[in-house]
């Protein structure tokens, strides 16, 4: 009888499982113009590996049943090597704890795959109880420099306090994504840190770091928003100075706080730097993703920044662990131009949504920026309503 169990479920999920890995995607129509979402999922839980989760004994697990459970995947780095799309997605288990895996595809877009392990990440001395989020960086140095949060329990918090806990800028880089050294821990001296990013050139001799102090785990408190400073090494990483280059700012979209995403692409015109940000709402914080664009030889100085958000969680996007969140911290340039983002929903699952250097540019450089206040905005609505106006006329 349990033989017939057995084969029955491993016969059925293992169809199921290889019919969700070849699964075609395809672009829904864009109404805005900038890029256009695909209309699958290219990263969930049933992606994962069924020797990951399965005993396939039939001996030692008779009822086919799921030994070691996941939960989502989510919040992947990105970086195209060898020709392959790879993803380093934060994968988290059923006991809470997240770890890092490498997903390849051959186009970007779908019959997305993992390496047969997850990532080991070495340890250091003060040993991570949870890691996520990692920023890849492909440095001038030749290395691959991977940052991550590496979460662990706050040392300081009152006895029986089981959730207190402090983040930090974990550090890795390897030149293959295989082999994997681990470096100190990013020092600064603006408390706690989240949403650190590797820039990929030396300014002036020295290492460059796109950061996001704060004040405690969650909360930025006096953290002003996304912060940039500079390091001797990569090997003793340590930002003394931060200068904020995006701040968080009232009735914004970052009004709560504000992070990179992934490290910035260069273009002819500026660096073009994808960010989360994180507003208050009845129902909670509502996490969207924006655009702007610095100086090529300060990337620390803003020069263009469209209003609002370039994408927020929409239909089945909001519903997840954590809902109402969209966040990014991977996407790949191609050659060609084109572009794709990578970015999670409610903390769940990997999509992705495509575009070009040159819609991202239009985009950045011709769309208003925030007036930050209502009657302002009428008057950004009533200026391209006048513009239109002439130009019906005209024709």
């Amino acid at each position: 009888m349990n033989q017939h169990i057995f084969k029955e479920r491993i016969s059925r999920i293992s169809s199921d499982h290889e019919a969700l890995l070849a699964l075609k995607n395809k672009p829904s129509f864009s109404g805005n113009g900038i890029y256009e979402r695909h209309e699958y999922p290219i990263l969930t839980r049933d992606h994962i590996p069924l020797e990951w989760r399965y005993d396939l004994n039939p001996e030692t697990n008779p009822f086919f049943m799921e030994r070691i459970g996941f939960n989502a995947v989510f919040n992947a780095g990105a970086i195209k090597l060898d020709e392959k799309y790879l993803l380093v997605a934060r994968v988290e288990g059923n006991d809470r704890k997240s770890f890092f895996a490498i997903a390849e595809s051959p186009n970007g877009i779908d019959n997305f795959t993992f390496w047969e392990r997850p990532i080991s990440i070495p340890q250091n001395e003060d040993l991570d109880t949870n890691v996520y989020d990692m920023r890849l960086t492909q440095h001038d140095d030749g290395w691959i420099y991977g940052v991550f949060c590496t979460e662990r329990k706050d040392p300081s918090a009152p006895e029986g306090d089981t959730s207190t806990a402090m983040a930090a800028a974990g550090i890795v880089r390897t030149k293959d994504l295989v082999n994997w050294e681990r470096l100190p821990d990013l020092i600064s001296t603006t408390g706690q840190q989240r949403n650190v990013v590797v820039f990929p050139h030396l300014i002036k001799g020295k290492y460059a770091f796109f950061t996001r102090p704060q004040d405690g785990f969650i909360d930025t408190g006096k953290g002003g928003g996304i912060g940039f400073g500079l390091s001797e090494s990569m090997e003793n990483p340590e930002v003394k100075e931060e200068t904020i280059v995006d701040a968080k700012t009232y009735h914004t979209i970052y009004e709560v706080k504000n992070g990179l995403g992934p490290a910035p692409i260069r273009t002819e015109k500026g660096w073009l730097h994808l960010a989360h940000g994180v507003r208050n709402t009845a129902a909670g914080l509502r996490y969207t993703l924006y655009l702007f664009m610095t100086d090529l030889d300060e990337p620390w100085k803003v020069t263009h920044k469209p209003h609002g958000h370039l994408i927020a969680p929409l239909k089945e996007e909001r519903v997840g662990d954590v809902s109402n969140v969209v966040f990014s911290n991977g996407w790949i340039k191609d050659d060609d131009g084109k572009v794709y983002i990578y970015y999670a929903s409610s903390d769940t699952r990997m999509h992705v949504a495509t575009s070009s250097m040159e819609q991202l540019l239009d985009y950045c450089m011709n769309s208003p920026e925030d007036e930050l206040h209502s009657h302002l905005s009428v008057k950004a609505i009533d200026h391209l309503i006048d513009q239109n106006k002439v130009f019906q006329n005209t024709k």
